[in-house]
């Protein structure tokens, strides 16, 4: 699998577009080969934050304001306007994951969560942080484990783009 499906991205940040102005702050997790940088070009104040060590120094050749080497499950931070998760919830123990997005939840505006549904995974290129822990994703699983989200975009493939749900939803 690639680091990132492009399915939907288009879309989504034209959403993005539409909702943040390129002054926004943006943190980027799991940033991997650091796609959403180079979509979302304009947003001067976007950090990364990588757990893989290869990876996060490879990042630093982006123009990401900060790079991370961190895991998200530690990683403190203040706020941020968006927090991108890119193929990053599946990595995550169901716990884990619900913990890093109610943390998330109360220090950004929004948040753009991307899942691949039914995908097992193990280590790839010697990062076993690639292992898919909740390979049982399901649109019916993700809403059950997730509650405080709801879907942005759905571009199908098996693929799809959450965010915080709207206040009183």
């Amino acid at each position: 699998m690639p680091t990132s499906y492009d399915y939907g991205k288009a879309e989504v940040c034209a959403w993005i577009r539409a909702h943040f102005p390129p002054h926004s702050t943006i943190l980027d997790v799991g940033a991997g080969d650091g796609k959403w940088r180079r979509l979302l070009r304009e947003y001067e104040t976007m950090d990364a934050v990588e757990i893989f060590t290869p990876t996060a120094m490879a990042l630093r050749a982006l123009p990401y304001r900060h790079v991370f080497n961190d895991d998200i499950r530690r990683f403190e931070y203040e706020r941020y306007d968006l927090i991108i998760f890119g193929d990053v919830i599946e990595h995550l123990s169901p716990q884990d994951a619900q913990a890093v997005l109610a943390y998330a939840a109360e220090r950004c505006l929004d948040m753009v969560v991307a899942v691949p549904w039914l995908y097992a995974q193990g280590p790839v290129g010697g990062n076993v942080h690639e292992t898919h822990l909740q390979p049982d994703l399901t649109p019916e699983i993700f809403a059950e484990r997730y509650p405080m989200l709801e879907v942005l975009h759905d571009p199908g493939h098996g693929y799809c783009y959450y965010h915080k749900k709207e206040v009183g939803a």
